[in-house]
């Protein structure tokens, strides 16, 4: 392998270090905005705790958008190593070549077939890890926060602490039809939140 390409290799992989870390890091500040939404519904905050949310699932977003980037980039280094073993594998397969011709001239086709499984296979273990690599990276896609990941998370996180979460409900009215409606209201305010930010 040359030095430069060594150097390009490392690096990389560097960098691919370096992004994985980042994507831990918002990780962590994911789990404090979730701790401080906990708090603002305790409180009854509800802005609060809207925007907490927001912050919480952008995080995650943005560690997931790290962690894909790390992967990328590990990927981009492997395909560096890839080619550098290729050159390695191109020399080694110039003797098959050597090989293949001189079985043609003697007409052992059963050599030459050996042969050619051989060359074949070599060619086939680098395609399959190629691939395997390109549909792990496709399949990878980025996100958005829609208005409803922050509501379940912020009801998600109401649940698990035992709280009730009046989103739109007046106090005091606690019915099963006052609730419906009330939910039904804030699918209404979902959806002409979500026409909004198409414009």
């Amino acid at each position: 392998m040359s030095s430069k390409m060594e150097k390009h290799m490392f690096n990389l992989k560097f960098a691919a270090k370096n992004l994985e870390r980042q994507s831990k890091k918002c990780e962590k500040e994911q789990k404090a905005e979730r701790l401080k939404l906990k708090k603002a519904i305790e409180k009854g905050n509800l802005e609060g705790a809207k925007i907490h949310a927001e912050n919480s699932i952008r995080q995650k977003n943005q560690a997931l958008n790290f962690l894909r980037m790390s992967a990328r980039v590990d990927a981009v280094a492997t395909r560096v190593q890839t080619a550098v073993t290729m050159k390695n594998v191109t020399q080694s397969m110039a003797g098959v070549v050597k090989s293949i011709d001189s079985a043609m001239r003697s007409m052992n086709l059963e050599k030459v077939s050996a042969l050619m499984d051989k060359f074949e296979k070599q060619f086939e273990d680098l395609d399959v890890q190629s691939s395997y690599m390109e549909s792990a990276m496709s399949n990878t896609t980025t996100m958005t926060t829609p208005q409803s990941d922050v509501d379940n998370l912020m009801q998600e996180v109401a649940d698990e602490a035992g709280l009730e979460l009046n989103m739109e409900l007046p106090q005091g009215q606690t019915s099963a039809i006052g609730q419906a409606s009330a939910s039904q209201e804030q699918d209404e305010l979902s959806q002409r939140l979500a026409e909004l930010r198409k414009m």
